[in-house]
């Protein structure tokens, strides 16, 4: 045994810190989770020879989530034509409050349930009107969502409540799933988190994927880079959410370099609904609402926006809306405090007609739509500005919602989402973060059927899908296209997988152009290496592999402590050894960070790649040099003879300029190894370089 959880005082914590056998002791810290069509927008399709043929649909691969629980009724983990839980599995069905070992199948091969944690640091007994299941069991929907995203099986005929329609599947439909449920109602506690990751890799998973994070923290006090580094010494992918704090610079977390970490991009789906003025402006918003078909239209009616007081009428809390006010009235409510669908049933409750959920400046255009319980639909910043002037202008405003169902393919994307974490890295900006981004916006997975499709406990709707936005939602596509890899390249490390995804991701969006975020194109603190492109990934040409030690030379160049680089790996190292044995050492990242700073003006780094191709390959460098910096490669040429060889090549940044005093700039570029084949493969990597 190695670690406990225990209940201590301070003076107890005192005391067994003074122990030369402590490393170290770190407080129980509480994460939040990080809240159909994405597959065909990923390019995958069952009829074509493409990835899903090429890895056998993730064929034999475990991917263990750890997130809310499981609905395992849901259609999603049906497991007809899968074929028998693999050899090497010894995880369990753990049996609990309504949920038996006959819950599990040969899709969802195990289940799990964590609450000591919890049950230490939440004294409070779970809300009246949410039902918490002591069982692997699901009662909040997250978990049911993004498993079925990974690993969901196809499901015809799926929609919400008549929106989205078609065939639901994961991103990889032939691999199984396992569940070890963390969180609950008041969020997910670091203790339990290890307690599972440390259970999921004696049980056998080959990818952990955790929708869950908080802020940045730095690698030694941080309880998923912890787990996740045992992790990755037993082989085992690791892929996270960045986290939901954008657009603020800095806000990445989940941020270890041996984590993938995965930021949110749109769709190009759409669910329009127009609010029509009775002065004849149209102003374009969304929804999904199930009333939302081509040509629906609520009746005209009067629009109200109820300010002043300090009630917060305006964000549309429960209670703070007079009836006399908003019966029978379209209300506008303002985004922020509260929840969105909440919003909604606070207009129902006090007899409202109809809402218009008003993005205010923090969310500009973002626009992550529900299925709320009244007609309603969720307009942008601008249109909100566009709206309350109208308010503003006349004594009886007047409109209607003109619905228009479900538009495919009429806007550009991918695009950054708004919300999801942007680097640099806090704790680490020698890594690039976030590492690649992934749908999350509006992505419409399997549910729970003790919850309505709007999530709150009031709505007694039932489907078997909604929809949700997040990078918890990202997170479980890349899982899943990491299970299609490893199902392709078994032998293949945890790094040389995430090499896989982030090498060939695409930096341009469906119509050719670059991915935009906002109103201008996206940098590298938004994308990282770009959007997934499960196609290109299953064949990268070369990859970055890097081994367990590198990482621990790499946490000596950060100059962590013997005791912090202990905390993390567990390994009693001397830094000063291992840096004299590798003088110039950088991590054999696919992407390149690059800092300069106390006047620093030249840097050199070192990378190696891998031939996964064809033998006898010759690859030639071309490089966009970031704006101020001239970039030098030697060689610029590698010549493979074999699969599997590796060669190694230098990259010199040379400064033209320095930073000014107490400033920050920033430049970015990128290096691709092209294939003299006409571009067979391309081997592109990020460049970031700071002026500090």
């Amino acid at each position: 045994m190695e670690g406990f959880a225990a209940m201590l005082s301070e003076s107890e914590m005192e005391s067994l810190q003074k122990l030369p056998d402590v490393v170290a002791i770190r407080p129980d810290m509480r994460f939040q989770v990080q809240t159909t069509y994405s597959y065909k927008f990923l390019g995958l399709s069952p009829t074509r020879e493409d990835a899903w043929y090429k890895s056998g649909f993730g064929r034999g691969v475990i991917i263990g989530v750890l997130d809310t629980g499981v609905w395992p009724e849901s259609p999603s983990f049906n497991d007809q034509g899968m074929p028998p839980v693999p050899k090497k599995w010894r995880g369990i069905c753990q049996e609990g409050q309504d949920f038996n070992s006959s819950n599990c199948n040969r899709k969802l091969i195990g289940a799990r349930f964590f609450t000591k944690g919890h049950r230490m640091a939440s004294t409070s007994a779970s809300p009246e009107n949410v039902q918490e299941y002591a069982s692997p069991r699901d009662s909040h929907g997250h978990g049911t969502h993004t498993t079925s995203t990974a690993g969901g099986v196809s499901v015809p005929m799926a929609s919400v409540l008549g929106l989205g329609s078609g065939v639901a599947r994961g991103m990889a439909p032939g691999a199984h799933v396992a569940m070890y449920k963390v969180c609950w109602f008041s969020g997910c506690y670091s203790s339990d988190i290890l307690a599972a990751m440390d259970v999921a890799i004696r049980d056998g998973v080959d990818v952990l994927s955790l929708s869950l994070g908080g802020f940045p923290l730095p690698l030694f006090a941080d309880t998923i880079a912890i787990g996740s580094f045992r992790a990755m010494e037993h082989g085992i992918s690791v892929v996270c959410a960045a986290g939901n704090n954008g657009p603020i610079q800095n806000s990445v977390a989940n941020e270890a370099p041996w984590i993938a970490t995965i930021g949110a991009s749109t769709l190009d789906r759409r669910f329009p609904a127009f609010v029509q003025l009775d002065n004849g402006q149209f102003l374009h918003g969304e929804s999904m609402y199930p009333g939302n078909r081509l040509s629906s239209t609520t009746k005209e009616l009067e629009v109200v926006y109820v300010t002043g007081g300090d009630n917060g009428s305006e964000f549309c809390f429960r209670g703070s809306l007079p009836r006399e006010k908003v019966l029978g009235k379209i209300v506008v409510c303002d985004r922020g405090v509260n929840g969105r669908t909440e919003k909604g049933l606070a207009v129902k409750e006090s007899g409202g007609a109809a809402m218009i959920l008003a993005n205010t400046a923090i969310n500009l255009q973002e626009d992550s739509v529900d299925v709320h319980v009244l007609p309603a639909t969720s307009i942008g910043f601008n249109e909100a500005v566009r709206l309350k002037a109208y308010l503003n202008s006349t004594s009886k405003p007047q409109a209607r919602i003109v619905y228009g169902g479900t538009v495919i393919g009429k806007s550009r994307a991918p695009a950054v989402a708004q919300f999801s974490a942007r680097g640099p890295s806090y704790s680490n900006p020698s890594i690039l973060k976030p590492d690649v981004i992934a749908p999350g916006v509006n992505i419409i997975a399997a549910w729970p059927q003790n919850l309505g499709p709007s999530g709150l406990p009031e709505d007694t709707r039932r489907t078997n899908f909604t929809v949700m936005s997040g990078t918890s939602m990202a997170c479980p596509h890349v899982s899943g296209i990491a299970a299609l890899i490893r199902s392709a390249h078994p032998k293949w490390t945890p790094a040389a997988v995430k090499s896989a995804i982030m090498t060939t991701a695409d930096v341009t969006d469906h119509s050719g152009h670059p991915i935009m975020d906002g109103d201008k194109p996206a940098g590298v603190f938004a994308i990282g290496a770009g959007h997934v492109n499960p196609e290109r990934a299953l064949s990268p040409g070369l990859i970055y592999d890097i081994r367990p030690d590198d990482y621990v030379t790499h946490l000596c160049t950060l100059r962590y402590t013997r005791s912090d680089i202990f905390a993390i790996t567990h390994r009693n190292v001397s830094c000063n050894d291992l840096l004299q044995m590798n003088r110039g050492f950088s991590l054999n990242y696919p992407s390149m960070s690059i800092i300069f700073k106390h006047g620093t003006r030249s840097k050199m780094i070192k990378r190696h790649v891998t031939n996964v191709g064809s033998p006898n390959s010759i690859y030639s460098v071309e490089v966009t040099a970031p704006e101020g910096v001239k970039v030098r490669v030697r060689p610029q040429r590698l010549i493979f003879k074999h699969i599997n060889q590796s060669l190694s090549y230098k990259v010199w940044f040379m400064s033209r300029k320095k930073a000014g005093r107490g400033e920050v700039d920033f430049a970015q570029g990128h290096l691709t190894w092209v294939h003299s084949q006409h571009g067979l493969y391309k081997v592109r990597s990020p460049i970031s370089v700071t002026w500090k």
